[in-house]
């Protein structure tokens, strides 16, 4: 009998675990709802553009306009040329035997350059010499014996006739002496011109001849060139149409005259660059060329280093007129069409409105606007690649623009880490 006991509890046992094994899984099942419900929770939240269904307002660079006076550049195509330019000829015919300067350097006006064979020159001189000294004899000898005659003939030991002839020899005698003289004079300026000298001051080019070549023999040989480029000239051209614009727009008084400022004016190198040195205007000339249409302008550059060299062409920038109540903009804001100049007009609720605007030309890299714009409008110059893929109509939001290479704005000052405030 003590041996059934453990048979009987078996059975009862097995009975509870098969019993009890539902009401685990409806707890494992309760456990696993709830971590999933959990972990949901847990997720971040979506973007609020995106709960709320649209986008964040796209950011472009905007200018404000601020309307002044401006001043309305011109740029036109210009040619340096040397302001004295002297070519250096033999004046007296012979060898050139030696060169007295270095090619390329600077020379004063009256420095000797060349030097010619001057024997010729010299004896010319010395037989002009002796031939003053003979008249002068001649004018001696005539001059006593007029005086001799002179109380003999009130006395009429002399017939009238001899004193008259006495005279005239006198006379005579003085003219040969004068012409000895400009004889003296002429072998001496003939004999000076053997020394060949500068007649200005500036930077000499190459010689032209060589020692040993014969020279001024028939025609003044051209020697070398002198040319002063401190100052330079530059000369350009502007259409006569642009000319009477410009006066036409002066006498309606929608531009008035630059004053001072017209007479300053900048040389643009062919690189891009601008010449250090500001010049000045000399004259515009008052007729037109009748086969360019052009009317011809100088002005004056200094050039102490010599940066600048004759025949360079160059562009040459000139304030001709001022604009009132004008506006500049950069370029990439206006759109040039054959319908006309537009830009971008940003208002306070961000939407985007273009407006006709009036181009009175460029300034510094900047057009400049003449109407269609008022103050505080804020126009767009930036941005225009995230407006394309935008559906009509999208506001944007408007930050200031700035050009590249300028000064960032200074950056707001960054909250600090959660570790550091720990």
């Amino acid at each position: 009998m003590p041996a059934l006991s453990p048979i009987k509890s078996a059975p009862v046992s097995r009975t509870r675990f098969v019993s009890m094994q539902p009401t685990h899984l409806l707890r494992g099942l309760s456990v696993l709802a709830l971590a999933v419900v959990l972990s949901a929770c847990d997720k971040p939240a979506a973007p609020a553009a995106a709960a709320g269904g649209g986008m964040p307002a796209p950011e472009v660079g905007v200018v404000t306009v601020a309307p002044g006076d401006v001043g309305l550049m011109t740029e036109l195509p210009g040619r340096l040329e040397a302001s004295r330019v002297a070519q250096v000829r033999a004046r007296a015919a012979g060898i050139l035997q030696e060169r007295l300067f270095r090619e390329g350097s600077d020379v004063k006006a009256g420095q000797a350059l060349f030097r010619i064979d001057a024997s010729p020159y010299a004896a010319a001189v010395q037989s002009a010499q002796a031939g003053l000294a003979r008249s002068q004899a001649n004018l001696t000898q005539a001059t006593a014996l007029a005086e001799r005659y002179a109380p003999l003939v009130k006395e009429n030991a002399i017939s009238q006739q001899e004193y008259a002839s006495a005279v005239a020899a006198q006379k005579q005698a003085e003219a040969d002496v004068a012409a000895g003289r400009a004889s003296v004079q002429t072998a001496n300026i003939n004999l000076n011109y053997a020394r060949v000298t500068a007649p200005i001051s500036g930077r000499i080019g190459r010689a032209l001849v060589t020692e040993g070549a014969l020279v001024g023999q028939g025609e003044a040989t051209q020697l070398a060139v002198i040319q002063q480029i401190n100052p330079m000239y530059v000369n350009f051209t502007q259409s006569a149409s642009e000319v009477y614009k410009l006066r036409k727009a002066m006498d309606s008084g929608q531009l008035k005259g630059a004053g001072a400022q017209a007479a300053a004016v900048q040389v643009v190198m062919e690189d891009g660059s601008v010449y250090e040195q500001p010049g000045r205007l000399l004259f515009s000339d008052l007729t037109v060329d009748s086969t360019t249409g052009q009317v011809t302008l100088r002005a004056e550059v200094p050039n102490p280093q010599g940066t600048l060299l004759p025949g360079l062409y160059v562009r040459v920038r000139l304030e001709q007129a001022t604009a009132g109540n004008a506006i500049t903009l950069p370029q990439q804001a206006v759109t040039r069409s054959a319908q006309g100049d537009s830009v971008s007009v940003v208002d306070a609720e961000g939407k985007i409105a273009k407006r006709t605007v009036k181009v009175g030309g460029q300034q510094n890299g900047r057009w400049v606007i003449l109407d269609g714009l008022k103050a505080g409008e804020q126009v767009m110059v930036d941005g225009f690649q995230k407006l394309q893929m935008m559906p009509p109509g999208t506001a944007v939001k408007a930050v200031p623009w700035q050009a590249p290479g300028s000064a960032p704005a200074a950056p707001a000052a960054a909250a600090p880490a959660p570790e550091a405030t720990k």
